[in-house]
């Protein structure tokens, strides 16, 4: 009866496939709005502990105005989301954008990403 109960309430706690979807589509949108927008606190508040941290330190400053000053590219609308567990990737019209699944939500660790081939992806936002 435990084991039902600790299933469901995880179950539940993790949403379904189509919920986790939408919610890296949601984070993924509100990201790129930021951007667009150059609300450059919003756009800090929705990159990943790690990936923050590392563009901070890249910068040697604050989160808000590394991002002010390097200008990320919009990405544009996003075309379609894939979710693997707690990690996604969304596709934009001139971006791909990965997110994780953090307590708090969805958050960015990595952006302005173009694909090379059998390579990684080259990302001008990333954490370690």
């Amino acid at each position: 009866m435990l084991t039902g109960l600790v299933l469901a309430v995880t179950a539940t706690a993790c949403g379904s496939p189509h919920e986790r979807r939408d919610d890296a589509h949601a984070a993924a949108v509100r990201f790129e709005q930021a951007l667009g927008a150059g609300r450059t606190a919003v756009l800090c508040a929705a990159l990943a502990p790690g990936t923050r941290e590392e563009v901070e330190q890249s910068a040697e400053g604050p989160c808000d105005r590394a991002v002010e000053r390097d200008k990320l590219p919009a990405g544009g609308a996003v075309r379609h989301v894939d979710v693997y567990g707690d990690q996604a990737q969304a596709v934009l019209e001139h971006d791909t954008v990965f997110l994780a699944h953090f307590d708090d939500g969805w958050k960015v660790t990595a952006a302005g990403c173009e694909p090379h081939g059998e390579e990684p992806y080259q990302c001008e936002i990333k954490g370690r």
